[in-house]
């Protein structure tokens, strides 16, 4: 029987290190010609609604969108990625969340 498991592999991809030894971290960025913008979660409202604080200080009402309404569990506070609504003032879908390591990253890369 054939073994499938590789043997002697260390168990941290050394092309996932960065030179000072700090793990690389993969971030999903806003689209602007999408008009996607960062937001902050602030309070949950249930039925997938949030109220959002986008970076601008506009304070709007999220619907998580289907695709990641089980997939992501959004909590008050979390950094996530919106797309306000064309066709009505103070609405918005909310498209990704970003996790603790991604909004570390952001805020060192001084992109929030």
């Amino acid at each position: 029987m054939a073994d499938f498991h590789k043997k002697n592999t260390p168990e941290v991809d050394l092309n996932a290190i960065n030179p000072d030894g700090t793990p690389v971290v993969r971030v999903r960025l806003p689209k602007k010609w999408n008009n996607e913008q960062f937001a902050i979660a602030q309070t949950m409202h249930g039925a997938n609604h949030i109220s959002v604080r986008s970076l601008d200080g506009v304070t709007l009402m999220g619907r998580i969108k289907g695709k990641i309404k089980k997939r992501a569990w959004i909590r008050e506070g979390d950094t996530i990625i919106i797309v306000p609504w064309s066709f009505q003032e103070g609405k918005c879908d909310i498209i990704y969340r970003y996790l603790k390591p991604q909004t570390d990253w952001l805020r060192k890369n001084r992109y929030i």
